[in-house]
């Protein structure tokens, strides 16, 4: 059936409390490619729990990312799962996220678009603790055939990058494993993992998670940047613009764009740097 924007925005919101600790933390880290090398300082930050800070990205997992993707059972989305895909992400952070905490997440379709061929749903998730605010989450889920509906169109959110030479550039391998260990994270789709359902899916073998590519980059973005201190990023946001695999290296050239902004975009270093990440801005103390 056609998506119902009036009845998707109208739906009650769904609530789950979430909680995590320092092991979550760590494994979130570790998953993003976090110990390199082990004793380093900066690095002992994302894995001793004695130094421990969160990165603002772990918020796209607390709790198992158990609500993040709660909206699509909303009233008035009835869609095909194998015509959605992750369109973009966002994250803004309301104060720093401490390293045990517990929340109510709620979840609810935020903004729903119609790009004539497609869909995109805007799935926003909210944590609240005990203090007040922690972070909103937003998804950009991009749903094939599912547009014409007569909704509106929605801006388009690119972002030209600058005539300039970067003024920054990161190199991220992406190890092996990588993908394995991240989905412990609470991402279990099976296209991240065994490479005959990755087959059927299309790709020669398993690819790595867009979200996990998402926190590498915040990640690189703060360490070259932001003197690995977390507490300085507001918010961060990126287009998935291609998919990366385990054993493949990140390209990632950083602009500085103003006061309190980098606009990032990230490569396939071994690909003739085949899109990965696009339309990425970080906002930053």
């Amino acid at each position: 059936m056609p998506i119902d924007a009036r009845a998707a925005l109208a739906a009650a919101p769904r609530r789950a409390e979430i909680a995590w600790n320092h092991k979550d933390v760590q494994l979130y880290h570790l998953g993003l490619g976090a110990g390199i090398p082990a004793t380093d300082p900066d690095e002992l930050r994302y894995t001793l729990e004695s130094r421990l800070q969160v990165l603002p990205s772990f918020a796209t997992v607390a709790g198992a990312g158990r609500a993040a993707f709660g909206g699509m059972g909303a009233d008035g989305i009835d869609v095909d799962l194998a015509a959605v895909l992750h369109g973009g992400q966002s994250v803004r952070v309301h104060r720093p996220i401490p390293v045990t905490g517990r929340a109510v997440q709620t979840s609810k379709v935020a903004a729903v678009y119609d790009k004539g061929k497609a869909a995109v749903i805007v799935l926003r998730t909210e944590a609240h603790g005990d203090e007040g605010p922690l972070w909103t989450n937003d998804a950009q889920i991009f749903v094939r055939g599912e547009g014409g509906f007569g909704g509106e169109r929605g801006t388009s959110g690119r972002l030209a990058l600058p005539d300039r030479a970067p003024d920054r550039t990161a190199e991220r391998p992406i190890r092996e494993d990588q993908a394995l260990l991240y989905r412990l994270s609470g991402d279990w789709n099976p296209l991240h993992a065994d490479p005959a359902f990755a087959k059927l899916a299309g790709f020669d073998r398993p690819i790595l998670h867009g979200l996990c590519t998402y926190g590498m980059v915040l990640k690189a973005v703060t360490d070259t940047l932001l003197g690995s201190d977390v507490s300085r990023i507001a918010a961060y946001r990126t287009r998935f613009a291609g998919v990366v695999f385990p054993g493949e290296t990140l390209r990632i050239r950083m602009w500085r764009v103003g006061d309190g902004r980098v606009q990032v975009a990230v490569t396939a270093a071994g690909r003739d740097d085949a899109p990965v990440l696009a339309d990425t801005l970080v906002e930053h103390s």
